[in-house]
Parts: C-alpha cells; sequence; structure tokens
C-alpha cells in the first residue's frame, strides 16, 4: 500500500525557513518522480516543486531562488527547504508521487506564514 507521510510544517514569522520531509513506502520510490503541491484556502491547487529519477528539478516561478526540493533514494524521502518565506507561502503542502497508476499523495501538512 502507497504510504507518503509529510512532516515539518508549522507557524512562521515572513522571512523565515521550514524543511518539510515526506517518508514514502509501499513502491520502488528510486523509479519514480517526486513533487510537492500546496493549496491555500479558496484558492487553486499549485504545483511547487518537481524533481526527476535522476535529480533533476523544476519550480513555480513563485517559488524559484526561495524553495530547493531533494530526494534521498536510500531512505525514500522526499524534502523541501523553503527560505525567505512569505504570507503568500501559506498553504497545506503535499507531497506526490507520479505512479504508473495515478498520482499519490500524502494528507499534507500545514505551513502558516504570519
Amino acid at each position: 500500500q502507497v504510504q507518503l507521510v509529510e512532516s515539518g510544517g508549522g507557524l512562521v514569522q515572513p522571512g523565515g525557513s521550514l524543511r518539510l520531509s515526506c517518508a514514502a513506502s509501499g513502491f520502488t520510490y528510486s523509479r519514480y518522480c517526486m513533487a510537492w503541491f500546496r493549496q491555500a484556502p479558496g484558492k487553486e491547487r499549485e504545483g511547487v516543486a518537481h524533481i526527476e529519477i535522476d535529480g533533476r528539478t523544476r519550480y513555480a516561478d513563485s517559488v524559484k531562488g526561495r524553495f530547493t526540493i531533494s530526494r534521498d533514494n536510500a531512505k525514500n524521502t522526499l524534502h523541501l527547504q523553503m527560505i525567505s518565506l512569505k504570507t503568500g507561502d501559506t498553504a497545506v503542502y503535499y507531497c506526490v508521487a507520479n505512479l504508473a497508476s495515478g498520482p499519490s499523495r500524502g494528507q499534507g501538512t500545514q505551513v502558516t506564514v504570519s
């Protein structure tokens, strides 16, 4: 059974930093692209960062230069380092696995910048 468990969210002041983590299990983690999405109240879900199997990354324009996605295939974990946080970054952040059967996401972790 696929499981994605996010952690690391919290309340932070503008300009602060947070590091989100996602523990993955139930599938061959190293074989799949991974991503972080976020959704703020009343807004559409937004793709934040994506990482390929080979480690190539891409980011939403809104977070470029501030967020860094990384993966540890030995530990089946995904991370999102966030710096210079803004109030507009407030959202629930989800870890997403782009599986062959379709995308699978975790329960999410709340990030509040205030």
